[in-house]
């Protein structure tokens, strides 16, 4: 299972890059692959600022709907145009190509709050 060092993440399973004030979120791989595969990704936040935790979209898979979660607080700047038409790109690529959007944070005091690459194994029991 692929957990990067570089990254965030959080218990609801997104990971968050961060780069200045802009960060990129997605779903972790262990998350990929416990939806199965991934037919739709939802994400109508765009140009809003949204609160930590508060939810950002959804993913659709064959066998379930999830809400996917702010891992902190900002406005959504960017959405990956490329799941609109190939969602599958998340269960091929979930920490490339199948990221989800970008935002701009608002309150990064918060990043000290997400799970490093360690804890993060220790939460899905690796």
């Amino acid at each position: 299972m692929n957990i990067p060092a570089e990254l965030k993440y959080t218990k609801d399973h997104e990971w968050i890059k961060i780069d200045g004030d802009i960060a990129t979120v997605g779903i972790t791989d262990f998350a990929q692959k416990e939806l199965g595969d991934i037919v739709y990704v939802e994400v109508e936040t765009l140009d809003q600022t949204l609160d930590r935790d508060e939810v950002f979209g959804t993913v659709e898979a064959v066998k379930t709907v999830s809400d996917l979660f702010l891992p902190v607080s900002g406005e959504i700047v960017a959405f990956n145009e490329l799941l609109e038409t190939d969602p599958e790109k998340v269960n091929n690529d979930p920490y490339g190509d199948g990221w989800m959007i970008q935002m701009r944070i608002t309150n990064p005091s918060e990043l000290s709050d997400l799970l490093d690459s360690d804890s993060y194994k220790a939460l899905i029991g690796l």
